[in-house]
C-alpha cells in the first residue's frame, strides 16, 4: 500500500511539473462565453459580466466537488479496512 501511495504521489508531481513547464496553447474562453462578452461589450451601459462570472465559478467547482467526494469515500473505506485489520489482529 505504501508503494502504491508513493507511486501515485510521484505521478502527481510529474504531471504537475509537466503541466507547468510545458503549457499547451489554448483559448481561455469557450465560443459561447466569447460571443456573450463581445455582444455585451458593444453597449457600454449594459456591460454585465456577473452571469459569466457565476457560470465560470459553477463550472470550476463541480470537478473539485467530484474529486473531493471520491477522495473522502476512498479515505473512509481505507480507514475502515485498517480498523478491521487492527480489530482482527487484537482478537488473535
Amino acid at each position: 500500500m505504501k508503494k502504491l501511495a508513493i507511486t501515485g504521489l510521484l505521478a502527481l508531481v510529474v504531471t504537475l511539473l509537466l503541466s507547468v513547464l510545458v503549457p499547451a496553447p489554448a483559448q481561455a474562453q469557450c465560443t459561447l462565453c466569447k460571443t456573450q462578452l463581445v455582444a455585451g461589450g458593444k453597449d457600454k451601459d449594459s456591460y454585465d459580466t456577473t452571469g459569466l462570472n457565476k457560470g465560470i465559478v459553477y463550472l470550476m467547482t463541480i470537478p473539485y466537488i467530484l474529486i473531493g467526494s471520491v477522495g473522502f469515500f476512498w479515505y473512509r473505506h481505507t480507514h475502515q479496512q485498517k480498523k478491521k485489520k487492527a480489530a482482527a489482529h487484537d482478537g488473535i
